[in-house]
């Protein structure tokens, strides 16, 4: 705490020593609460500690028992998947950590009577705190003395600023934009407004990643059967070589644990443990995990270089994946800042002239007012600008912007500053050999209020969505500062909100891309409604004033009819978010404030702005250090290109996941499993790995389509059927011929690598210069390994007989992966997407493909729920049709007294009702009732007056 060299001009003297004492010993102190960055303990332990790490570090504690140590390569591939995950974590919160905003962390506070020097955390309850413009408000406070216009488009949207007044509260968080004020701190640490928010913000989101749920979902799938087929796999194979053992033996007493204590039982124990191992290996998509880690973290460093921080891999996918983007307008669609968005000259009928485009354009002939009176604007507005510059707030410097060109100012002689009571500032210019003096500021406290009443349509049509000044000559100024004289209008100056350049060209892409855009701000749904026009929001005309939103029934029925959401709090942020993603959508979000934390956090992806606040950075998963929406095209196309192409490499490592469980399980029944983790290594880097990684670097801008996890299977589950099925051909012929275990190997070995071949092929085409390479790549190093060195890849020499046997097994497995893949590649595409229409729970499944396309809708929920669901409907059926009989009877007595007069003296004939729906062996009905939005409608007779005979 530092005592400022500065007397106190204030009224009051704020807290005594012991007050302070006090408070801290009662805990009424400012503790920090913003959101935080995770630590670098905390991004270990998530990175390191994953179900992938545990099942490969039990099988290579499984390999070191054996001592078979060459068959440990499998770990490379943990430790790199693992340290690309540790690098881009800590990579990414060093960047967030460096953007957080490096204003000075101090309050200055009225102790004793003195000015004082705080820390934030050094403010109690109720101390008292001096603010000025520029200055951040550290607690929640309530203004004391002095008046200032606060900034609380972090906390609210509202790009406006406030006025605030003694009495009047400050929320945390918020800038003071112009003015001095003594405030009174009321809310300290978690109490604040700021923290509230933050702390509905602080619970761990779930990544909504497809690649990401489809390999845990197959991780997870492995995991359950690898310990039940791992554990019978490692008995047969053990059961086996006891078995040959015994048949060695002459002694036909030999027991199990015999065999134990014997010096033959190791190798074979040892033999098996590594045959379980590379069966287990082969149901785990270690090469897959790898991949996908790699292509993501490169194009986080692609997006680096287009200054976009990706916080989180697999938000690249979420948003490539995106229908909904939820977009907020300060900070986002707008810069934040504000700009000279027209003039205007003054008429004297009331009505109002523009005397220039926003793009400078002159009007056209005829349209375009007198120069010399758009002159007269110029001056004055500049002429204010200049002289009021050293305390400039926001339409001050939009001004100074647009003048900043003219080279030719008038002096100023007499400033007059501007005043939140008087609401306007002017000067004294010299104007040619005149001093004339002019006034610039809100038209109902400049003007008389009969001219105020001219202008009033005028000035309410631009104030739909501008800030409005007038500016007019007055005939001076007095001592105090007041005008002399009427004030006589020269014309208007509209502020708006700066809209960034690149904008509508960025949200004309996502919708060319089919992606529906929403405009979610906290500020007037007019301004709002005016910007995203002006951008090309679709449906932008239509807006909700969020305030009227006040049940959640009301604001989910306004998502389907809305695009433009004005005056929305932070929390029904969320709730529009939550009621986008019941509907089935992939939502991302876009904000800068703290009123967009919460929608944030509840996005599927959340992107934030650089110079946002310090809680919208630390939640996003996408960070544009620029401040420039016109990098999302690059985040979704870098999306676009890791998403299509994992869906082709992924084929490849699905296809050693799934033909390795078919496999172990075969295995069980019929002992030993054919490979080992060492000749696993040369199928995975050359049919897998390699090509894979090449294949996944391709540019391919194409759009996402279908399910990651279907796209995939219809590549690899015919080759896994062609590997399975030429597998077990090696293994039959083995056990008719009497084959070794060896050379078994190696023939499931070749004619793994045949079907291998024809996926990569097939994937290739259409093949570019590239994928030529590759492919020949790919031939030559399988059969480099296999000739030039077979003693590392445990390759056993073949016989002529089961050469014949092996060319013959890799030609049939090659055809059946051929016709499989043909049968998936035509059959139709089936598509699950949520009809809103039908309500929540019900799946449409759309099958397109032939020359038909079929529907079908069925419901989510269970059999029990559907029947509760019948009966409920019935029931609800019959008390409407209840309903409609009592408003049948009810329609009938209004009717007859009509009826009765139209035919005097005959007795009232009474006629049935027909009720909609009804069953149609009723005789013709005069009066129809029917269910209706919100109640029911009759439709009555039509009479006819009859013509006096």
């Amino acid at each position: 705490m530092n005592t400022m060299d500065a007397q106190n001009p204030f009224g009051e003297r704020g807290l005594t020593a012991s007050e302070v004492e006090e408070r801290i010993a009662a805990g009424k102190v400012n503790v920090n609460t913003e959101l935080k960055t995770k630590s670098v303990k905390e991004l270990l332990i998530e990175n390191i500690c994953t179900l992938f790490n545990l099942i490969n570090v039990i099988l290579a504690a499984l390999v070191i028992i054996t001592g078979a140590w060459k068959n440990l390569t499998f770990l490379g591939i943990v430790f790199l998947n693992t340290g690309i995950g540790v690098v881009q974590a800590l990579r990414s919160k060093r960047m967030v950590d460096k953007l957080t905003l490096l204003a000075s962390k101090k309050a200055t506070a009225l102790r004793d009577g003195a000015l004082v020097e705080l820390d934030l955390d050094q403010i109690v309850l109720d101390d008292v705190i001096r603010l000025g413009r520029g200055d951040q408000i550290p607690a929640d406070a309530v203004v004391v003395e002095g008046e200032c216009h606060v900034n609380e488009s972090l906390l609210t949207g509202e790009s406006n600023p406030i006025h605030k007044r003694p009495g009047d509260e400050l929320m945390s968080g918020s800038f003071i934009d112009a003015g001095l004020v003594v405030a009174r701190v009321i809310h300290v640490g978690a109490d604040n407004y700021v923290a509230r928010i933050n702390n509905e913000a602080k619970y761990v989101k779930k990544v909504n990643s497809e690649i990401m749920n489809a390999l845990n979902a197959i991780v997870r799938f492995a995991s359950v059967f690898m310990v039940p087929i791992g554990i019978a796999l490692f008995c047969a194979s053990a059961n086996s070589a006891y078995r040959a053992w015994c048949a060695l033996d002459p002694n036909s007493f030999s027991t199990f644990m015999g065999w134990l204590t014997s010096g033959e039982s190791w190798s074979a124990i040892s033999a098996a443990i590594l045959s379980t191992v590379g069966a287990l290996l082969g149901m785990i998509p270690q090469g897959l995990v790898l991949l996908t880690s790699s292509v993501l973290a490169i194009a986080t460093i692609r997006l680096a270089r287009r200054k976009v921080l990706a916080q989180q891999l697999y938000c690249i996918e979420t948003l490539a994946r995106v229908d909904v983007l939820c977009l907020d307008k300060t900070g986002t669609i707008t810069s934040g800042r504000m700009e000279v968005e027209g003039t205007y000259l003054a008429e004297s009928d009331g009505s109002v002239v523009a005397c220039s485009r926003e793009d400078g354009a002159q009007l056209p002939a005829g349209a375009s007012p007198d120069a010399e009176r758009i002159a007269a604007l110029d001056c004055a507005l500049s002429g204010i600008a200049r002289a009021t510059s050293a305390d400039a707030n926001e339409t001050c410097a939009a001004i100074l912007a647009r003048y900043a060109d003219e080279t030719v100012v008038p002096r100023a002689v007499r400033t007059v500053a501007f005043s939140s009571a008087k609401k306007w500032s002017g000067a004294t210019l010299v104007v040619g050999d005149q001093e004339l003096s002019y006034v610039m500021g809100a038209a109902q406290f400049v003007l008389a209020s009969g001219d105020f009443s001219r202008f009033e349509p005028a000035v309410s049509r631009l104030a739909s969505s501008c800030r409005v000044l007038v500016v007019a000559r007055v005939d001076g100024f007095t001592d105090e500062g007041d005008m002399i004289g009427e004030a006589r209008p020269l014309g208007f100056v509209t502020i708006r909100d700066e809209i960034r350049s690149s904008a509508a060209e960025t949200i004309r892409y996502f919708c060319e891309q089919g992606v529906t855009l929403n405009v979610i701000s906290g500020d007037d749904p007019r301004t709002v409604s005016s910007i995203a026009r002006v951008v090309g929001i679709p449906g932008a005309e239509a807006f909700v004033d969020a305030t009227t939103l006040d049940t959640s029934a009301k604001l989910d029925a306004a998502v389907d009819r809305y695009h433009v959401f004005g005056r929305v709090t932070p929390q029904q942020k969320r709730e529009l978010v939550v009621a986008l993603q019941r509907r089935g959508h992939t939502v991302a979000m876009t904000g800068d404030g703290v009123n967009d934390v919460l929608a944030l956090k509840e996005a599927d992806c959340s992107v934030a702005m650089a110079a946002g606040s310090d809680a919208a950075r630390n939640v996003a998963e996408i960070v544009l250090v620029d401040n420039d929406f016109a990098a999302m095209p690059a985040v979704v196309a870098e999306g676009r290109r890791s998403i299509n192409n994992l869906q082709r490499s992924a084929a490849l490592f699905l296809t050693k996941t799934l033909f390795s469980m078919g496999l172990a399980a075969m295995c069980v029944i019929a002992p030993p499993y054919p490979f080992q983790p060492i000749t696993m290594t040369l199928i995975n880097f050359f049919c897998i790995g390699f090509p894979s990684f090449v294949l996944a670097l391709e540019p391919n801008r194409s759009r996402v389509r279908g399910s990651f996890l279907v796209n995939v299977l219809k590549k690899a589950l015919p080759a896994a059927v062609g590997v399975l099925v030429t597998s077990l051909l090696c293994i039959l012929s083995s056990r008719t011929f009497g084959f070794e275990q060896g050379l078994l190997s190696t023939m499931c070995v070749i004619t793994t690598c045949s079907v291998g071949l024809c996926l990569i092929w097939r994937i290739s085409v259409p093949f570019t210069l590239l994928r030529r390479l590759l492919f020949t790549f790919v031939s030559a190093g399988i059969a480099v390994g296999v000739v030039v060195f077979p003693n590392f890849f445990s390759i056993a020499r073949l016989t002529v007989w089961s050469a014949v046997l092996t060319v013959v097994f890799s030609i049939l497995g090659c055809g059946i992966f051929y016709r499989l893949a043909d049968l998936m590649e035509r059959s139709p595409e089936r598509t699950t997407r949520l009809a809103t229409g039908f309500g929540r729970g019900v799946r449409v499944s759309v099958r397109r493909g032939g020359a038909s396309r079929s529907r079908h809708v069925s419901s989510t929920g269970s059999s029990l729920r559907r029947v509760a669901a019948e009966v409920r409907s019935r029931a609800q059926k019959r008390a409407a049709m209840r309903e409609l009989v009592r408003a049948e009877e009810h329609a009938e007595e209004g009717v007859e007294p009509a009826t009765r007069a139209r035919h005097t003296g005959s007795p009232a004939r009474r006629d049935r009702v027909k009720v909609s729906g009804g069953s149609p062996s009723v005789r013709k009905k005069r009066y129809r009732v029917e269910q209706a939005n919100g109640g029911i409608r009759v439709k009555m007779p039509k009479t006819t007056r009859k013509k006096d005979q």
